[in-house]
């Protein structure tokens, strides 16, 4: 796999030794009982593999480096199952990278880890202050807001960030000022708002639809 993360070591239980794939020699193998498991493990049910992963470096990131592609920028997620479902998302719909907010929850709180399934690894996310930075980028910036237009007759181009709030109170107004095009998912019901991990799932799909 093409990833920034290297394993360190994988532990299993023997219900499924015999299934594991061959690992690169520097991988350390541990095969441990299932109470031994149930003791390092966050899950109340492990399911019976963990493996020891060294966190990536930090990675900056600028304009060039998202050029001729589609990044998310996410303002104050707080919710560890909604982050790591949108991460799982944009592997899905093939984007690289997700630009966080820092007080976006932790990308490797334990719940958004799981919620990722395992996409974590192939997806960039970068922490950084989002008022400076959106300043300074030289892309369209389309925000998620309930007032824009139709995001089903957006002209979306071949580049751009897509910016999604906070679950309770979206986009700050701060940031509402660095959007280049507000766009809105229509409402044909009585719904009084979408989750931000369903919107990100929407807004990637009709982007991959350009």
């Amino acid at each position: 796999m093409n990833s920034d993360y290297q394993t360190h070591s994988i532990y299993y239980t023997s219900k499924i030794a015999t299934a594991l794939p061959k690992v690169n020699a520097n991988i350390n193998l541990f095969e441990v009982t299932e109470a031994e498991l149930q003791k390092i493990s966050t899950l109340q049910t492990p399911q019976h593999i963990l493996a020891l992963v060294h966190i990536p470096s930090k990675k900056e990131v600028n304009s060039n480096t998202l050029r001729n592609t589609f990044s998310l920028v996410l303002a104050d997620v707080q919710d560890p199952g909604n982050f790591g479902t949108i991460i799982r998302t944009a592997d899905w719909f093939g984007i690289k990278t997700i630009i966080c907010s820092e007080n976006t929850v932790e990308a490797y709180n334990p719940k958004t880890v799981q919620s990722t399934m395992g996409s974590l690894c192939r997806v960039n996310i970068i922490y950084t202050p989002l008022l400076p930075f959106l300043k300074n980028i030289k892309l369209p910036i389309y925000g998620a807001l309930l007032n824009g237009q139709n995001i089903y007759k957006t002209n979306w181009g071949k580049e751009g960030l897509i910016l999604l709030g906070n679950e309770g109170h979206g986009i700050g107004k701060e940031l509402i000022g660095q959007i280049s095009v507000p766009v809105t998912i229509p409402r044909f019901g009585q719904a009084e708002s979408l989750n931000v991990a369903v919107s990100a799932a929407i807004f990637c799909s009709e982007i991959s639809r350009k």
